[in-house]
């Protein structure tokens, strides 16, 4: 059974979907790009996830060809004539220290750090901001139209959602560098090899698979899962004696789990029927 969540804008849909908390941008008309009614729907939507113990992963996809063309930039431009025609008031200016713009990325930190396993479904290009929240869920699959590009130096643009915090800790210094400043597209297939994407389906079953995965996870140990992330995230910020306290912590949490019980429950069973076979 699907049952829908409201996100507050009808520029991003939710849904529940078989334990899947789904989460698609709807604005396909211009590619996706962010839009401010966005900017509090998409976080709304992975709080409510986040609380649900019925959703076991979390799914960002999109409408149409895109995936996300990352600040809506035409609609700044289209803004500021209109403010120069008087047509509309002026914008408060923005602040300098970055604060209203971190405010607005907060869903790639939710995102990261999210108990929930979250896959991104990539129908088309991820770009800028868009490559960033792509960038920040755990596992991404996408179509063989998929692409990631920064797109920040053609605009004179430094980066920001994270993005170029997510490119370091998965290229490295300096291969993250040359992506940023080239900006240039990095396709399917080279996006598997460089292992920011982890599968790659033709554009017709993108769909159909990145809700078969998100099924899957959803289906597994998820309390476990999350514990799992947790140890990768550690491992990416802490040696191995920092970090070791921490796994054993956690391997001794989910040994005393109704998940682990009924883990070990299944595999004697299935061991047994494999034995009288």
């Amino acid at each position: 059974m699907v049952t829908p969540v409201d996100s507050g804008s009808e520029m991003v849909h939710g849904w529940i979907d078989g334990g899947v908390g789904v989460i698609r941008f709807n604005r396909p008309e211009r590619s996706n790009a962010l839009h401010p009614e966005m900017y509090d729907a998409i976080p709304h939507l992975i709080e409510a996830y986040d609380a649900d113990d019925e959703v076991g992963c979390i799914l960002i996809t999109a409408a149409g060809r895109s995936f996300c063309a990352g600040g809506d930039v035409q609609a700044g431009v289209e803004r500021s004539r209109r403010v120069a025609k008087g047509e509309e008031p002026p914008e408060p200016e923005p602040s300098m220290d970055g604060s209203d713009l971190a405010h607005h990325a907060r869903m790639v930190v939710m995102l990261h750090e999210s108990l929930k396993i979250s896959i991104a479904a990539l129908p088309g290009p991820a770009v800028g901001a868009g490559l960033s929240i792509a960038l920040a869920t755990d596992l991404r699959i996408s179509g063989v139209s998929g692409a990631l590009i920064t797109g920040y130096g053609k605009l004179a643009f430094s980066g920001d959602f994270g993005g170029t915090w997510f490119l370091t800790k998965m290229l490295g210094h300096a291969k993250a560098l040359e992506v940023l400043l080239s900006g240039s597209k990095i396709d399917a297939g080279h996006g598997l090899a460089l292992g920011l994407f982890n599968r790659v389906v033709p554009d017709e079953d993108l769909e159909a698979e990145a809700l078969a995965w998100a099924k899957e996870i959803a289906a597994g140990p998820t309390k476990t899962f999350g514990l799992m992330k947790q140890n990768v995230l550690d491992a990416a910020a802490m040696t191995l004696a920092d970090a070791l306290p921490g796994e054993s912590r956690r391997m001794r949490e989910s040994g005393q789990s109704q998940e682990h019980r009924d883990a070990v429950r299944a595999w004697v069973a299935a061991a047994k029927a494999k034995r009288g076979s």
